[in-house]
């Protein structure tokens, strides 16, 4: 299995998109060498902020391929390769695995309702299919309907190549007890939650796949250099420096709004692809007045 350690702030990077909704590679090589160039610890192309969930199967092989070739080897690179069903989900596993990712990021199942019995069951099969690649579980049930609850977790973690998991449930309580019950394993938890992330280093996690980043690279990173290296006040500052764009999730899809910033602040990556693609007139307001305002204040 390849050693790749968990750790730091990774970006679900955004896939930059051309007028016609098809991918924009220049631009994306331009975002990881921006991503990287701010010190990200890895790069995630085709989360759910990459909008994975309305590329088909040979746009995630250009969106995968195009990101390893830049990062040479630069990063980790993370692929998030989960769909509805098992088979489908080896099968973006494979994809992943032949491109050269060097970490698999697989969603739940969504839309039918999963048993725990039957999520555990799905792991234990895509991972026994590709036991050289790790795999992070990924829990996002707000999206997905389906909940990987701690005790699950725990079970997977016992499999070989299964060696973490991110928790973007939002739940603190899911998110503490995913540390806690897998605190004496080699197995790392990630935060999904942007809000949670110094919180959940303090709390043993080994790092974020943090959205916001996106937006701003240094500043995401900084949470985790200035706790690492024990300024708290410094990593503090830079959790709350999150607050101000976070608001603005309120005005729409947080994936429309997360693009939409990266915009307004000069990168054309485009548009969602339809039909999450548009932000009120509000929203945008409120979205460039709290860039306009983080940007004087230099965390841009």
């Amino acid at each position: 299995m390849k050693n790749v350690e968990l750790k730091g702030i990774v970006v679900p990077i955004v896939t930059p998109m051309n007028e016609d909704e098809s991918i924009n590679t220049e631009e994306l090589r331009r975002q990881v060498n921006r991503q990287i160039e701010a010190g990200i610890h890895g790069i995630f192309p085709f989360g759910t902020n990459g909008e994975g969930y309305i590329l088909n199967g040979e746009e995630k092989k250009l969106v995968l391929e195009t990101v390893i070739d830049q990062v040479a080897g630069r990063v980790p690179v993370y692929a998030g390769t989960g769909c509805i069903s098992t088979k489908e989900t080896i099968e973006q596993c494979k994809m992943a695995e032949a491109a050269g990712a060097d970490i698999l990021s697989v969603i739940t199942p969504s839309f039918a309702k999963a048993s725990q019995h039957e999520l555990k069951v799905h792991y234990e099969t895509v991972a026994a299919a590709v036991p050289n690649m790790p795999i992070v579980l990924y829990n996002i049930p707000m999206r997905t309907g389906n909940a990987l609850e701690p005790q699950t977790v725990v079970e997977l973690a016992q499999v070989d190549n299964i060696v973490g998991a991110k928790d973007s449930s939002g739940d603190w309580d899911n998110l503490s007890a995913y540390i806690e019950l897998t605190k004496d394993l080699d197995f790392g938890v990630l935060s999904g939650n942007d809000a949670l992330i110094l919180k959940a280093l303090k709390a043993g996690a080994k790092g974020a796949i943090a959205g916001c980043a996106n937006v701003y690279p240094k500043n995401m990173v900084g949470i985790y250099e200035n706790y690492v290296s024990g300024n708290l006040d410094a990593a503090e500052q830079c959790q709350a420096n999150v607050s101000a764009l976070r608001a603005c999730f309120k005005y729409g899809n947080p994936n429309t709004v997360v693009k939409t910033a990266v915009n307004l602040l000069g990168y054309p990556v485009g548009k969602c692809r339809a039909p999450f693609n548009c932000l009120c007139p509000e929203g945008v307001e409120a979205l460039r007045t709290a860039l306009e305002s983080d940007c004087e204040r230099g965390i841009c």
